[in-house]
């Protein structure tokens, strides 16, 4: 089975792994929210693959939509998170309140992503999104090679 972490994605198979649609997943490329970092587009018709780490922030972006988050917030909490280097996002925790966001990581650290912090609005534990995603993944890649097998 191929190593998902060094396996490029197309855009089809991003919305399978993810849940959004490909209309959310074009709109979100043409306003560089995600941008597929292995293959971008380059003109009407082309195919854009992306890598495990924009698969990762198409998915927490899903998830924090799903968690009532607003596409603006979304967006400025994955920014916080790409400046945020080194963040290991299976042990962190995303805490977002109106004044701005903070990284929780398992080690009691909290990194201030936007300088703010009152009211929590929001606590998005990443470990879950990691995890589910890799499920996904390894169930696709499986589901694909027994098709491919079947047909043979």
């Amino acid at each position: 089975m191929t190593n998902f972490l060094t396996t490029g994605f197309s855009g089809p198979t991003v919305c399978r792994l993810t849940g959004v649609t490909y209309r959310q997943l074009d709109y979100w490329a043409r306003t560089q929210l995600v941008t597929p970092s292995i293959t971008p587009a380059q003109g009407s018709g082309s195919k854009r693959t992306y890598s495990y780490s924009d698969v990762l922030e198409v998915k927490v972006i899903k998830s924090l939509l799903n968690s009532g988050v607003s596409l603006s917030r979304a967006r400025q909490a994955v920014e916080c998170l790409r400046n945020s280097l080194g963040a290991d996002l299976a042990s962190s925790s995303l805490v977002m309140s109106d004044a701005g966001s903070v990284l929780a990581r398992d080690d009691g650290d909290l990194v201030d992503l936007l300088r703010g912090g009152q009211g929590v609005f929001n606590i998005v534990p990443l470990a879950n999104v990691v995890a589910e995603l890799s499920t996904t993944i390894r169930e696709d890649q499986r589901s694909t090679s027994e098709k491919e097998h079947r047909s043979a």
